[in-house]
């Protein structure tokens, strides 16, 4: 199977060219389609999101909000309305493509005030219901020491992914692929975009946050990232 992995395209998703999709069996997008905090303007984004995936040409295409979707979280943009675009919406919930089974959840750590975030003491609540017979985790946030590294708010560099899921994706026997974005590149740090694997486990871990931090006038500085299982 092959995938396509993009997160964090914050209204630049027009920007795509059409043949990055050519010969994919499922998009996977990681949540960020969106950017205003607001969730009145930000569920014409979101709207605006849908309309543009439904034409992607690939059969299976996977969506699960990011902490700027604050209009999901409202429910002024519904589930209902992605599968009547033939988009998949996961919640906290899974779907089998393939004999591929993906999990999906938009929840990160707490950091600031936007969508979908949970204590770090309570997090561990949502991934103890991942199953264990997981084949693609797709997450908003990273685990942590994966592929997040930024700076704190006294601009010291940290590893700000969240520990519970780490723990938990380390449990998942069958686990093939962890999606994610949330972190984007940035000044001073060119390493969160892209893949990894690490030890004997095979699993792919995947950040492919699509635009740079503080610059998203440069448009799209990514088209994620293709991962075949």
């Amino acid at each position: 199977m092959r995938i396509l992995h993009i997160s964090d395209t914050h209204g630049f998703h027009e920007m795509f060219p059409m043949d990055r999709f050519k010969d994919i069996d499922v998009v996977v997008h990681s949540g960020d389609c969106s950017n205003w905090r607001d969730p009145y303007r930000n569920e014409l984004e979101v709207v605006t999101f849908i309309a543009w995936y439904r034409d992607v040409p690939v059969q299976n295409k996977i969506y699960v909000a990011g902490n700027h979707d604050t209009s999901i979280e409202r429910r002024l943009v519904t589930k209902q309305q992605f599968t009547n675009a033939g988009i998949i919406y996961l919640e906290n919930d899974d779907i089998t493509i393939d004999e591929i089974k993906f999990w999906g959840s938009p929840h990160t750590p707490t950091f600031g005030e936007w969508a979908f975030m949970k204590k770090r003491e309570t997090i561990n609540r949502v991934w103890d219901t991942i199953p264990e017979n997981t084949d693609v985790l797709i997450v908003h946030g990273p685990p942590k020491g994966i592929r997040d590294l930024s700076f704190d708010r006294y601009d010291n560099l940290e590893f700000c992914g969240c520990n519970a899921l780490a723990k938990r994706c380390r449990k998942l026997p069958s686990l093939k692929a962890v999606c994610f974005g949330h972190i984007h590149n940035m000044d001073g740090i060119d390493t969160n975009q892209g893949t990894s694997i690490y030890g004997d486990s095979q699993t792919i871990y995947s950040n492919a946050a699509c635009v740079y931090d503080g610059r998203f006038d440069k448009g799209l500085t990514s088209l994620g990232n293709i991962l075949i299982i």
